[in-house]
């Protein structure tokens, strides 16, 4: 089994140094690391060079999901692997993909949750509420859900699908891809499946509006195949 990481990065300077650490750190069964530098007009790219494991690659034009697509087409894996330059992989986190994978040959996408290492207490308490019922009830009703920067794909299914959406701009482009996906497969979300995150999103824009926003257009994306919302910010 071959495990391609791709990681779109767009002006995660901040960031991107200390994700590639993680990964260096936890990923040493991954095949390749892939970091695409999507239109950064920062120093997104020379940080991501400076690790020996990784290779950079550009998308120009500016979209989450066409940054992951280059990413499928610049890797060569069986399983291609997703993650946020925001985020810090843990350490189990490769062996429990190969785990499932070789355990099920159904299986073509493997999601989980995330976890916030920088949010108070409390806020934890809330985001655990968040995914152990809102996102636990919402799989058992649909079979279906996946976290973008958590994400695992079979390449073979992901092909048969036609790739991801370049329609979406942000919101509902993992429902979408996971429910697509859900069509030729097994969609797994487990919930011990974590990967840590940044919590940039729920500072900037609040808790509240946050998971509004998340859930509105998750059910969007169940019920009428396209996301409630079109516009989104970018948060640095």
């Amino acid at each position: 089994m071959k495990i391609s990481l791709v990681v779109p990065a767009y002006n995660e300077e901040k960031y991107i140094g200390v994700c590639l650490e993680s990964v260096v750190k936890n990923g040493g069964e991954l095949y390749e690391i892939v970091v695409v530098n999507n239109a950064s007009t920062d120093r997104t790219a020379e940080v991501a060079a400076r690790f020996g494991r990784v290779r950079v690659v550009a998308e120009s034009e500016k979209s989450v999901n066409k940054a992951r697509q280059k990413g499928v087409r610049e890797s060569s894996g069986d399983i291609i692997a997703f993650i946020d330059a925001d985020t810090k992989m843990p350490e189990d986190w490769v062996k429990k993909i190969i785990k499932d994978f070789e355990i099920n040959e159904k299986l073509v996408c493997l999601s989980g949750p995330y976890i916030f290492y920088d949010v108070s207490p409390l806020a934890k308490v809330f985001v655990w509420l968040y995914w152990k019922v809102l996102a636990r009830l919402a799989y058992l009703f649909t079979g279906y859900m996946a976290v973008g920067g958590n994400l695992i794909i079979r390449r073979e299914a992901l092909e048969k699908i036609g790739g991801f959406d370049m329609s979406i701009s942000f919101y509902g482009d993992d429902t979408d891809t996971a429910k697509r996906l859900h069509k030729v497969g097994k969609v797994k979300f487990n919930q011990k499946f974590i990967m840590y995150a940044s919590a940039r999103r729920l500072k900037g824009e609040g808790f509240l509006l946050t998971a509004y926003r998340y859930v509105i257009n998750f059910l969007s994306e169940v019920f009428t195949s396209k996301p409630f919302t079109s516009e989104y910010k970018d948060i640095r």
